[in-house]
């Protein structure tokens, strides 16, 4: 994998635990990231019609605005757009595949070697498409 190329990405992080947003948000930032946070979907979906993002991270149970319907409507405006979806439900099908709104998922708690592989993947692999 192209290491190289997955630096100094902007990434979208959502979550609305602020421990696990500032833990996220400090192992993306070590990895030469750049962090813009939002604390529920709402507020997340406004920052990314406003700007452009490499990749979103989101967690699924939020307040105004769901991870998977932020994921949908990021979808909707920006098919390509990558999406790594983070849960602490199993069970409930949170897998990503067709008819799903989003890349990967995480299920929390994992661990931040998961999370690298997994951004990293997702930098690799996919492209930005809101531009």
């Amino acid at each position: 994998m192209d290491t190289e190329r997955n630096l100094g990405k902007r990434i979208l992080l959502v979550d609305d635990e602020c421990i696990v947003r500032e833990s996220v948000k400090c192992l993306l930032v070590s990895d030469g990231h750049t962090v813009v946070e939002a604390n529920n979907g709402a507020e997340a979906y406004s920052l990314f019609t406003q700007s452009r993002f490499d990749l979103v991270v989101t967690d699924c149970v939020m307040p105004f605005l769901s991870g998977d319907e932020l994921a949908a409507r990021i979808k909707r405006m920006s098919p390509r757009q990558p999406i790594l979806m983070m849960t602490g439900y199993f069970g409930f099908g949170y897998k990503p595949g067709p008819g799903r709104p989003f890349d990967a998922v995480l299920h929390k708690p994992f661990e931040s070697e998961v999370l690298q592989r997994e951004v990293a993947k997702l930098l690799f692999d996919c492209e930005p498409a809101n531009q």
